[in-house]
């Protein structure tokens, strides 16, 4: 897989480099400050990019800003997001109008080399991954039809938002396949997402709904892999 990387933090960008080609990945750009980010995608026109979110000169939304412009001159160029803190309107505007191949992950989630590397082959592929203290974030701070849902309904809303499947969700939560299925039927019932339409198999569906909800309820934004009822 060939790499961009803009990170502005020289020790973090160098152990990006170090980790991503020992797993088996080519780095072929990397970038210090916003003016470097744009060039180096659409030069080089990466199978995913890296990219901090507060970048030089300004430390504010630079390299988000770049990777939404690369987004529209590259469409479909897979975009991670390293952010220091939960920064909502950031995962929001990455994450709006049902986006595909977009991850927004907190930077301590590097460490966990696994599941860095599980969310970067995710997003490359096509998928989002949101880091798990993100999804709490986004479903903490504002009403929407999420508040229809039950404590273990959000649980698996949760846990699909990260990415994982019913096996998965259901070994985390001790409870049946089927029982996973079902609570999955529930939250797309309750959020007005048909439940015998299989094209909709991935959070993005929840993320188009809650982008452009129904008059008088608020947005909200929650990203990752949405596995279907079986």
């Amino acid at each position: 897989m060939r790499v961009v990387i803009a990170e502005d933090n020289a020790l973090l960008r160098e152990g990006l480099v170090l980790l991503l080609t020992s797993a088996g990945h080519e780095v072929v750009a990397v970038a210090g400050a916003e003016p470097e980010i744009l060039p180096a995608l659409l030069e080089h026109r990466p199978d995913i990019a890296v990219l901090d979110v507060r970048m030089p000169p300004r430390f504010r939304d630079e390299g988000l800003r770049a990777a939404l412009a690369a987004r529209e001159k590259l469409p479909g160029l897979p975009v991670l997001v390293l952010s220091q803190y939960v920064e909502e309107s950031y995962a929001a505007e990455l994450l709006g109008g049902g986006a595909s191949g977009v991850g927004y992950l907190l930077k301590d989630r590097v460490g966990r080399v696994e599941e860095f590397l599980e969310a970067l082959d995710r997003v490359a592929a096509g998928g989002t991954a949101l880091d798990p203290e993100v999804v709490t974030e986004l479903l903490a701070r504002r009403r929407t039809p999420l508040d229809s849902l039950t404590p273990r309904e959000r649980e698996v809303l949760k846990l699909m938002a990260e990415g994982r499947d019913n096996t998965t969700i259901a070994t985390t939560l001790v409870i049946t396949e089927r029982a996973v299925s079902k609570h999955i039927g529930n939250v797309f019932l309750k959020l007005g997402l048909p439940s015998d339409d299989i094209g909709h198999r991935r959070v993005l569906a929840v993320l188009a709904y809650l982008n452009n909800p129904p008059s008088g309820t608020s947005p909200a934004t929650a990203g990752g892999e949405l596995p279907s009822p079986r």
